[in-house]
């Protein structure tokens, strides 16, 4: 492998959001990447090809294929996929290529993933993204976990990331992630929650302005546009990782009840989603009404006729 990361051949498993944002920034310093997804085999395949050819990102068959010629690997899918496809990377990862596994899993579930990959000769390196990719992009920041993240840290560094080491022990910085979503995605479940019933109520206005006046800091017409958004685009990757929080809680001895009803509610609202609540996801309008209202309105409308 290259001493020098940006002569590395990288490749993404996981061609989504944050996988397309993390191809586009290293392909601007001429990175060469390479990129796996399931959806290049079905209905969704397009739009990821489309993007593939205009950043000049090369599209692997297989987990393997891509494994095998790449040397940094990051792992960027839901959150229930983060050990399968480290097992299946670990079938043909070579020696000392790098895995760094950037999904929202429990501690418990990222020592899993790190001694498939390391029982193959990898090198695995938990990272936990600790807010919003798109903001950020690459530089968003990222905590780096295990015995080879001090190594990792600044190769990563050198081609754009905003990487730093939470613990040479796997399971630190992704518990550090997992307990903050316990709050940031429950407040997004809490706002939804909230919103739609103060709406239904008509009293939306009068708890905005005791929002306010509780938290001045927080711009709640913002902040509650944005949560509508972000949910109904990515409710259901939302619970998927808040599964992984309920884990993480459980694995402390605690029972989640918290997590779990977030858990709940992100999937709730992606269920409605699938069903077309919020107009057709191939759309570029698809989960960005500046107003919550109007999205609130969608859902107390379909509540009212199943009544």
């Amino acid at each position: 492998m290259a001493g020098d990361p940006r002569r590395w051949q990288i490749g993404l498993v996981g061609y989504g959001e944050v996988g397309r944002i993390l191809a586009e920034d290293l392909r601007q310093q001429d990175i060469k990447v390479s990129a796996y997804d399931i959806k290049l085999g079905g209905l969704q395949a397009a739009p990821l090809k489309g993007h593939a050819a205009k950043f000049g990102v090369v599209l692997a068959a297989s987990h393997a294929e891509l494994t095998a010629k790449s040397d940094f690997i990051i792992s960027a899918v839901t959150a229930s996929q983060a050990v399968p496809v480290a097992k299946a990377c670990a079938a043909a990862i070579n020696q000392g290529t790098w895995f760094l596994d950037f999904n929202s899993a429990s501690p418990g579930a990222k020592q899993r993933a790190a001694a498939l990959i390391d029982g193959a000769a990898g090198r695995y390196v938990e990272g936990a993204v600790m807010t919003s990719v798109p903001p950020y992009r690459i530089k968003v920041p990222l905590l780096l976990g295990g015995p080879g993240a001090r190594e990792l840290e600044p190769l990563l560094n050198a081609i754009g990331f905003a990487a730093k080491v939470a613990s040479d022990r796997l399971g630190v910085s992704s518990a550090v992630k997992m307990c903050r979503s316990i709050m940031i995605k429950g407040l997004e479940a809490m706002v939804i929650e909230s919103f739609t019933t103060a709406r239904a109520y008509g009293v939306e206005d009068a708890v905005l302005a005791s929002l306010a006046e509780t938290f001045p800091g927080i711009d709640w017409e913002k902040q509650g546009a944005y949560v509508f958004q972000r949910v109904i685009e990515h409710g259901r990757r939302r619970a998927e990782e808040v599964c992984e929080v309920a884990e993480t809680v459980r694995e402390a001895g605690l029972t989640p009840w918290s997590a779990q009803g977030t858990a709940e509610r992100q999937a709730w609202v992606a269920d409605l989603a699938d069903e077309g609540l919020f107009g057709p996801r191939s759309t570029e309008d698809f989960a960005r009404s500046a107003d919550w209202r109007t999205e609130a309105d969608r859902i107390l409308a379909k509540i009212n006729r199943t009544k």
